[in-house]
């Protein structure tokens, strides 16, 4: 059934996914959506230092709002952060330097920042895909650490946070590539069998979509969802997926297309009037799962997805400053 799967995505990917796909698909935008002020609210942006959480931070701060730049590496952040201010003029931009893939990290950096600041919108952007199996110094496989278990830690001890604001949200950016993956807990870490980093990083991004989907249910007060940015021209395609690259780069989204439907779920009244917990591409709600393509998983697996996640971030926290 993988080989049905991988054609059909790839097949919907060329129509929709490229650039041409988001030209059409823009064609039916709304602009008044976007073109609001956000001064006064507050938004958290991982991975932001370049792709498309960089486009993001960048049309959010043209807007007025606070920015908070979640980045890794500190040189890069740096300059991306004076970018933004320098192209937008807005002073509010704020950097953060922590590792997505260290729990430790990111718990002791959310207490701090709860502490010190509000929140209205976390954009869970950051993500990796490493291509050979990799552990982190925590023995966590790097992917799953930074794509799904970093992503469930950030939102979790954000969440009391954004429950004091108005209007409180969580968007999440996956990808189409989850189409191809049904939601497997056996193997959380891709122990088992040959590794495959594009396959491993699917996984991730579907139990990124299960995620959303179980905090919807759960959290009534913020509004929850996930997007495909489309096939995007970023430095994470480019290092990751060379061969894709290659075969593609005449063909792939802009920075600012890929981040389009991101920006629009984190400041449009549009995007709330939609039930909390969908997945998005190009504005509008669209299905996790591709027809007869078997990648449904029973509620008890996705329950249990977020018992493990919990387990694990439990792990870290406890022993974690604060």
């Amino acid at each position: 059934m993988s080989w049905y799967r991988n054609t059909v995505w790839f097949v919907k990917g060329l129509r929709e996914y490229t650039r041409s796909g988001y030209e059409s698909a823009s064609k039916h935008f709304n602009p008044d959506d976007v073109e609001v002020n956000v001064a006064g609210r507050s938004f958290l942006v991982t991975g932001a230092n370049s792709g498309i959480g960089k486009a993001t931070a960048k049309e959010i701060a043209r807007r007025g709002g606070t920015v908070h730049l979640v980045c890794r590496n500190k040189e890069r952040a740096e300059v991306a952060k004076g970018e933004i201010v320098t192209e937008t003029g807005n002073q509010n931009i704020f950097l953060h330097i922590v590792d997505i893939s260290n729990p430790k990290e990111i718990w002791k950096f959310a207490e701090k920042f709860k502490n010190e600041h509000k929140l209205n919108v976390l954009i869970n952007n950051a993500g990796c895909m490493v291509n050979n199996r990799e552990l982190t110094e925590d023995g966590l496989e790097k992917n799953f650490a930074t794509n799904t278990l970093g992503t469930y830690i950030l939102t979790t001890a954000l969440l009391p946070l954004l429950e004091k604001e108005a209007d409180p949200r969580v968007i999440t950016v996956s990808s189409g590539g989850m189409l191809v993956q049904k939601l497997n807990i056996s193997d959380l870490q891709s122990g088992n069998g040959t590794f495959d980093g594009t396959m491993v990083y699917a996984q991730n991004k579907r139990q990124q979509v299960v995620l959303t989907e179980q905090w919807a249910k759960a959290h009534r007060n913020i509004h929850f969802s996930v997007m495909h940015p489309g096939w995007a021209d970023t430095p994470a395609v480019r290092s990751s997926m060379p061969d894709f690259y290659q075969k593609m780069k005449n063909s792939l989204r802009t920075e600012a297309q890929g981040a389009d439907t991101v920006v629009w779920l984190a400041v449009s009244s549009e995007a709330t009037k939609l039930p909390s917990g969908l997945f998005f591409q190009d504005r509008q709600p669209v299905a996790t799962h591709l027809p007869l393509a078997s990648t449904y998983s029973p509620p008890e697996d996705e329950e249990k997805l977020m018992e493990m996640l919990e387990e694990f971030s439990q792990k870290f926290k406890s022993t974690s400053p604060g």
